[in-house]
């Protein structure tokens, strides 16, 4: 039995959506079960848990031969950080009372940093906390989703105009599509073996800089889309304004300042990198398809 946490999120339903395929059973675990009435029809059996409950999530994980895990974020909690890590506590404490054959995360580029890099930091945390429980693990360290350009795409159609916090706009930068990590994870579930710990790196065919995001929307609705940096300053209110709390906004100030200093990356010398085959110009085709 393969358990995915976070199973109605766009990692967890392509990762479920393969095993699937390949016939395999799957618990998928959610906090509302109305959320994954898709996946129950797929052949899943359903665990409702919320991720911070240790009792719950451990129930989920019994006779699991694998779990995956993913980072649980709060966008918008008053002190981002604790919650993150209250939530990480409890799934290390229900991993180590179910004590699957193999532990999958979903983890991100730059966790092998102690500092400063913000968002990241919590998959660092989360890395961390899983070493110590003595059992086979996979972290796949992912690249940036090509879906988080969802919000600011829409508006560049209009406006015709695309920031960013990726300084400089020339810069390429790692980026994968979700879905393509969601596939490389079953594939990993699969054939997991008693390897200590395996890294992989997943990013995309091919690296972007927002002066190409710009351009491939451009030619996606036929108009010209000029990138721009938003100044640094005005980051925080921004993100504020997009829905986030204030401390979430921080934390991924701070991140875009490790990535614009070239720090988020893959761990030079650790691990391997696999490619997704997912084009940008496939992702934003799929976001303004749905505008």
């Amino acid at each position: 039995m393969f358990v995915i946490l976070g199973a109605t999120g766009k990692v967890g339903r392509s990762t479920i959506s393969e095993l699937r395929r390949s016939g395999a059973p799957v618990t998928a675990v959610v906090r509302n079960a109305e959320a994954a009435q898709d996946l129950q029809a797929s052949g899943c059996k359903i665990a409702v848990a919320d991720i911070r409950d240790s009792s719950a999530l451990g129930k989920a994980m019994l006779d699991a031969t694998a779990v995956q895990v993913i980072c649980p974020t709060s966008t918008r909690a008053e002190d981002a950080s604790s919650e993150m890590q209250a939530a990480i506590t409890a799934i290390a404490a229900a991993l180590d009372a179910a004590r699957p054959r193999s532990i999958l995360a979903i983890s991100d580029y730059g966790a092998h940093l102690a500092s400063g890099t913000g968002i990241t930091l919590t998959f660092r945390c989360l890395e961390d906390e899983l070493k110590k429980l003595n059992v086979p693990l996979t972290f796949v360290r992912s690249a940036e989703h090509m879906q988080n350009w969802s919000r600011l795409a829409k508006q560049a159609t209009r406006s015709g105009v695309l920031p960013s916090l990726h300084h400089p706009i020339s810069k390429r930068f790692p980026t994968v599509s979700a879905s393509d990590v969601g596939l490389l994870s079953a594939e990993l579930l699969m054939s997991a073996g008693d390897v200590p710990l395996r890294i992989v790196h997943a990013e995309g065919p091919e690296r972007y800089s927002t002066e190409d995001v710009a351009r491939i929307l451009g030619e996606l609705v036929d108009r010209q889309i000029t990138a721009k940096e938003l100044p640094q300053a005005e980051w925080v209110p921004a993100l504020v304004g997009g829905g986030l709390s204030s401390s979430y906004a921080n934390l991924v100030a701070e991140t875009y300042q490790a990535h614009n200093a070239g720090r988020i990356d893959v761990e030079q010398d650790v691990g391997e990198t696999a490619t997704g085959q997912t084009t940008m110009r496939e992702v934003l085709a799929l976001i303004i398809g749905g505008r």
